[in-house]
C-alpha cells in the first residue's frame, strides 16, 4: 500500500511538471544513451516527489533548463525521479534529495554539485563547465513590493494584507524562495487586498525594520492582516500552494495556483441557501422575495448579480443555461484582462448555483414521472 501511495505522488509530481517543461527527464532506458554516451554533458537532478526541497527547486531548475536551451545540442539539464527509479540512484550514490550531479558526457563518474540552489549560483555553474554562455530573458516587471524603513510603516497596517519576507543577499534560501515569491505575487496581483512585499535586512534604508521585527534568521517570513501592525509569523511549507493556501484562509481570497479564482469565488452562502428552495418546488417569484429579504443586509458585491439572474430566470426559464454556456465559452477561448476574467469567473460561479438548483429541480420531477 505505501508502494502504491508513493507511485501515485510520483506520478501526479511528473504530470504537474512535465507540461512544458525544457527539463529532461532520464528513465533507466535512456540515461546511459543521454548522459554517458552522448558525448554532451549534462546536470542532472536526482529528486523525490515527497521531498519539499525538491518542489521549491522546481521553478529554478525549469528556468535554468529555459535559459540553455538554445544550447540543447550542446548541453542537457536533466531530471531523474529517483525515487521510483531507485536503480539509478543505488548506481550513483544518492542518499538525499535534491542531489544535483555533473557529468561530462563520456565518464559514469560524475562530479557533484555543492553550490546553491538558486539560478544564479546555478547558471554560473553550467556555464564555466560547458563553456556555453547563458541567455536569459528580459526579466518582466515584478509584482513583489520591495519594502524600506519609511514604506514598510506606510504598507503595514493600512487597507492590504502584507505577507512580507525578510531576506539577505548571500542567504541560498532566500535565493531559492525568490522565484516562487515573484510567482505568488503574480498570482494576487488582481487581488486589491493583498500585497507580497520583501525586506532586503541587511540593506541600509531596511535593517531597522528587521531589528525592530526580531528577524535573526533568513528567510523570515511574516503576515499583517489589514489594520495590524501585529505580526504573524509564517511556519508553514514555502510552495507557491501553501502560500497561496496561507493566503486565502487569512485574508479571505479565493486564489488558485496560477492567479485564477477558485468555484466558489463571488458566490454568498446566505444567498445560496435561499437559492437552493427551487429544488424543493418553490416558485422563482417565491425564491426571488426571499433572496431580496436576505440580500438588505448584506455588503457582497455580488448581491446585484444574483438579483439580476432571478430576474432574468423569472422572464426565460433557459437563460441561466444559455448565459452560462456563453461565459464559459468566453473564459475558455482566453485573451481575457485579468480584471475581466475574474469577473466573468464569479458570474459563472454564481450561474453555476442556479444551474446546479435548475438541474436538481429537473431530476426529481423525471423520477416523479418514473414513480
Amino acid at each position: 500500500m505505501r508502494r502504491l501511495s508513493q507511485v501515485v505522488v510520483s506520478a501526479l509530481w511528473m504530470l504537474s511538471v512535465q507540461a512544458g517543461s525544457a527539463v529532461m527527464d532520464l528513465l533507466p532506458k535512456n540515461f546511459d544513451e543521454v548522459v554517458l554516451q552522448s558525448g554532451k554533458p549534462a546536470l542532472v537532478e536526482f529528486f523525490a516527489p515527497w521531498c519539499g526541497h525538491c518542489r521549491n527547486l522546481v521553478p529554478v531548475y525549469e528556468e535554468l533548463a529555459q535559459t540553455f536551451a538554445f544550447a540543447s545540442d550542446k548541453i542537457s539539464i536533466a531530471k531523474v525521479d529517483a525515487d521510483a527509479h531507485k536503480t539509478l540512484g543505488r548506481r550513483f550514490g544518492i542518499q538525499g534529495f535534491p542531489t544535483i550531479k555533473w557529468f561530462n558526457g563520456k565518464s559514469d563518474k560524475p562530479e557533484h554539485y555543492e553550490g546553491g540552489r538558486d539560478i544564479e549560483s546555478l547558471t554560473a555553474f553550467v556555464a564555466e563547465k560547458s563553456g556555453v554562455s547563458p541567455r536569459t530573458k528580459k526579466a518582466l516587471p515584478s509584482n513583489v513590493e520591495i519594502l524600506d524603513d519609511q514604506s514598510f510603516k506606510k504598507q503595514v497596517g493600512g487597507d492590504q494584507n502584507v505577507l512580507v519576507a525578510f531576506t539577505a543577499p548571500w542567504c541560498g534560501h532566500c535565493k531559492s524562495l525568490a522565484p516562487i515569491w515573484e510567482t505568488l505575487a503574480n498570482d494576487f496581483a488582481s487581488e486589491p487586498t493583498v500585497l507580497i512585499a520583501k525586506v532586503d535586512a541587511e540593506a541600509p534604508n531596511a535593517k531597522a525594520t528587521a531589528e525592530e521585527q526580531g528577524v535573526k534568521s533568513f528567510p523570515t517570513i511574516k503576515f499583517f492582516a489589514a489594520g495590524s501592525t501585529t505580526a504573524v509569523l509564517y511556519e508553514g511549507k514555502r510552495s507557491e500552494a501553501d502560500f497561496v493556501s496561507y493566503l486565502n484562509e487569512q485574508a479571505a481570497t479565493h486564489r488558485t495556483v496560477g492567479g485564477a479564482l477558485d468555484s466558489t469565488a463571488g458566490t454568498i452562502a446566505a444567498l445560496d441557501s435561499a437559492i437552493s428552495k427551487i429544488t424543493s418546488g418553490d416558485g422563482i417569484a417565491a425564491v426571488a422575495k426571499e433572496v431580496q429579504k436576505v440580500a438588505k443586509d448584506l455588503k457582497d458585491t455580488g448581491v446585484e448579480y444574483y438579483l439580476k439572474v432571478l430576474a432574468k430566470l423569472e422572464a426565460n426559464e433557459g437563460y441561466v443555461d444559455k448565459e452560462l454556456a456563453r461565459i464559459q465559452g468566453l473564459i475558455k477561448n482566453g485573451g481575457l484582462a485579468p480584471a475581466k476574467l475574474d469577473e466573468l469567473t464569479i458570474r459563472r460561479n454564481i450561474l453555476g448555483k442556479f444551474a446546479s438548483g435548475n438541474a436538481d429541480k429537473e431530476d426529481g420531477e423525471a423520477r416523479k414521472d418514473e414513480l
